[in-house]
């Protein structure tokens, strides 16, 4: 047979040929990597942990590309992260990604962080789904301890819609915690720990992984790029991960790279700096330049020397300038000048300056961003590409290297500030144009949460504020203070934006809030009030904005069981804006929560007048007249607030248990029927229609009822407790006492699980356990009545 042609390169595979064969100027480096692999593990000279560091521009990136190039010439398994991971579960998943391109999967890991990514999706919707409170409502402990998981997890929405109707009993069934809204079973139970604590369960999952996949692999080799924008999230674990028995063994053949602007924190990697090898960039040295300059063909030694001044040995700048040397008469020339100085299309030009202007960008903002638009120059967005400065990350929109982005911002800057305005109000309308349609089918309430409507928000705020520092900088504070409400894990994305317009527009006042934005959010973790704290002590709030700051910061502080400053907070927003009908619906529901009831009436009353149509402090009467026991009330409030807002379930879904415990039942199922179609995954409102369709003789469709909130809402103890309440109504009160068994599992200081199951264990015979539930429900709940009542009745029997 004739011998087979040689198989053919791909375009991609010669070009990357190319730019390895440009590669020059590290060869101490690569070589320090390359011997690594030469060594075994067991090894003194070995190092499981290389850290690259120095400025923007030093070739950091290039190098690690080069260094996972290595990687591979050795066998490893390699994966590559950047600071578009910026969490533990997105580096995990970006590491799991590429292992399994690479036929390596992490099976188990992959659905581990599917079952967290559906939990962090479905978890407002639980909390919300048991909205009635046990009696004698949750401690602020418990509280404390069911909100604080959510919270660094990000997955509680704040205030907003949903915050303002729900008590902490919403998010707390007593002492339960996440246990009594995530579930008590031991599926469940994992699931609500995985959302408490991600990295907890995550990493033992990750660490067995990856030591099973070492077994098939030489080496096993991970890189994370940018590291000076994720080590506040990703440094205390990755150095817990070395720490032996913490999250288990880590198999020897793995490499760890981690590329940054600054030096390891010693606090988490002092004690580990023999498995470190520490790798600082500087500039080229001359020679280096002059050998990066060679293989260009920059050879004449006057343009040599000029490159040489221009650049100062930056990678970055004598890569560009080899490109594009210019003449070397042209001694005042600026470094942007010499980066475009191999262009002579005016339009080109103006297009890669203008281009610089956007964080990042893309092809329709190319149009936007260059006064001309882009259909002048055909493949003007394919053009810029080729530009060594122009990088495309893995989310699709492309950015200019910071060393040459900031000389090109301040040459606009400086050299008109007439355009340099008038090309940010552009940017900042069309952003503000995909800010729009991100917006819509959303919840008005929740913009914040939706990550492209976030995206292109933030856009907008860094576009005005570069334009116009001073009169946008309220509008960004209003800005920040929403997103702390609705999203407050993405609050250092807001303040980051703060920042880079302040260095961007050269405004220290900008630059300040940012950096102590930043400070406060790095140093005090996911909760807002830090950051909330530091905007109510600067001068540049409206006396509205203080108020509103103020509500969120009560919100938080009230979730986290911190229920005296939640109500000072709130008191403060008043005495700020009396006109807050926020402040006041907030402060009512806290009140209602102690049990106050006539002051949350009062603030209602007072919410009520400031804003008459708003249905939310409608529904907040209603509710509170409901747990108050003044049921006809009631019945009138949420008559009117579903009128407000037919669109609104829950009014629906509070009419109809009052309708019930008026015993009108066939109105009641009416008004949960309505409440659920409106919104199918209202579990509170099918574990209350089963109980509605048990008073009516359906218990088969009861059970349909509490499977399906089930389904939607593992472990609840309310639905748990509702199913045993069927079975009680139906006779089988063995299973009754079981289910009564598993809600107290939950959550044992649940008074009304103890009385229920009194009457199933009396109906059993059992009458001294009857008896001794109740003594437990009194003794937990000495207000209530019906246990009373019950015991008196059996003691005389």
């Amino acid at each position: 047979m004739p011998p087979s042609s040689p198989r053919r390169l791909s375009l991609q595979q010669i070009v990357e040929g190319q730019r390895r064969a440009a590669f020059v100027g590290r060869e101490a480096e690569l070589g320090l990597f390359r011997a690594n692999f030469a060594l075994p593990p067991e090894d003194p000279r070995h190092r499981f942990v290389f850290h690259v560091r120095g400025n923007a521009g030093v070739g950091k990136t290039s190098l690690v590309r080069e260094w996972r190039e290595v990687a591979g010439e050795f066998g490893a398994l390699t994966a590559s992260v950047d600071e578009s991971a910026d969490s533990v579960p997105d580096v995990l998943g970006a590491i799991a990604e590429q292992f399994a391109e690479q036929g390596h999967p992490l099976k188990v890991l992959d659905r581990l962080l599917a079952t967290y990514r559906r939990a962090l999706h479905d978890a407002a919707g639980r909390l919300a789904a048991d909205n009635e409170t046990s009696a004698g409502g949750p401690s602020p402990g418990a509280l404390a301890a069911a909100q604080a998981g959510l919270i660094a997890a990000g997955a509680i929405p704040v205030v907003g819609a949903l915050a303002g109707g729900i008590d902490p009993a919403v998010v707390a069934r007593g002492a339960g915690g996440l246990r009594a809204v995530f579930g008590g079973r031991a599926r469940q139970a994992e699931e609500a720990r995985l959302l408490a604590e991600p990295i907890r369960v995550l990493t033992p999952v990750f660490v067995a992984e990856i030591d099973r996949v070492a077994d098939a692999v030489p080496w096993v080799a991970l890189f994370l790029d940018t590291y000076e924008r994720t080590a506040p999230q990703l440094d205390r674990w990755l150095a817990d991960l070395l720490t032996p028995g913490r999250y288990g063994e880590l198999p020897a053949n793995l490499v760890l790279t981690l590329a940054g602007q600054r030096r390891l924190d010693p606090v988490h990697w002092g004690d580990r700096g023999r498995l470190v090898a520490d790798v600082p960039l500087g500039p080229f040295t001359e020679e280096g330049s002059r050998q990066l300059l060679t293989g260009r063909g920059v050879v004449a030694e006057t343009v040599v020397r000029e490159v040489l001044r221009l650049s100062g040995g930056l990678p970055v700048l004598v890569s560009t300038l080899a490109a594009n040397p210019g003449a070397a008469g042209e001694a005042n020339a600026t470094a942007v000048e010499r980066f475009l100085a191999g262009e002579s299309d005016p339009v080109r030009r103006a297009a890669a300056l203008a281009c610089a202007l956007p964080r990042r960008f893309d092809e329709d903002l190319v149009a936007v961003a260059v006064p001309h638009g882009s259909h002048v120059v055909p493949g003007l967005y394919d053009w810029l590409h080729e530009l060594p400065f122009v990088a495309e990350p893995y989310t699709g929109r492309s950015r200019y290297h910071a060393v040459v982005r900031a000389p090109m911002l301040r040459l606009q800057r400086t050299g008109s500030p007439q355009r340099w305005k008038a090309a940010h109000d552009r940017l900042a309308e069309a952003f503000a144009a995909r800010r729009d349609a991100a917006a819509e089918g959303l919840d008005p309430e929740r913009l914040w949460a939706s990550q492209p409507w976030r995206r292109a928000a933030l856009d907008v705020l860094y576009h005005r504020l570069c334009a116009r520092p001073r009169t946008a900088l309220p509008e960004a504070l209003r800005a920040g203070i929403a997103l702390c409400d609705q999203r407050p894990s993405r609050a250092r994305h807001w303040a980051r934006t703060l920042a880079e317009a302040g260095e961007d527009a050269d405004n220290a006042v900008l630059r300040d809030w940012g950096r102590d934005l930043l400070a406060a959010i790095t140093d005090h973790g996911p909760r807002p009030t830090a950051a909330l704290g530091l905007l109510l002590t600067r001068a540049e709030l409206t006396d509205t904005d203080r108020a509103a700051a103020l509500v969120v910061r009560a919100w938080d502080r009230f979730r986290a069981g911190e229920l005296d400053a939640a109500l000072s907070d709130h008191g403060r927003a008043i005495a700020v804006d009396p006109r807050s009908e926020r402040a006041h619906q907030g402060r009512a529901v806290i009140l209602r929560s102690l049990g106050r009831y006539e002051e949350a009436l009062a603030d209602l009353d007072r919410a009520e007048e400031i804003a008459p149509a708003w249905a939310w402090a409608v529904r907040e009467r209603g509710e509170t007249y409901r747990r108050m026991g003044r049921l006809e009330e009631a019945l009138t409030v949420l008559d009117r607030a579903h009128a407000l807002d037919p669109s609104d379930a829950v009014p629906l879904g509070s009419r109809g248990l009052v309708r019930h415990v008026l015993g009108r039942h066939e109105e009641a199922l009416d008004d949960f029927d309505r409440a659920i179609a409106l919104w199918p995954e209202y579990a509170w409102a099918l574990v209350r229609r089963a109980r509605v369709r048990t008073a009516l003789g359906d218990p088969v469709g009861a059970l349909a009822d509490l499977d399906r909130a089930e389904e939607l809402s593992p472990g609840l103890a309310g639905t748990e407790g509702e199913r045993g309440e069927v079975y009680r109504a139906t006779g089988r009160h063995e299973e009754a006492v079981a289910c009564y068994g598993r809600v107290l599992a939950l959550d044992p200081d649940y008074a009304w699980a103890h009385g229920s199951r009194a009457l199933a264990l009396e109906a059993l015979g059992r009458v001294a356990e009857a008896l001794a539930d109740l003594d437990r429900a009194l003794e937990l709940d000495p207000g209530y009545a019906w246990a009373r009542a019950q015991r008196e009745r059996l003691r005389a029997a």
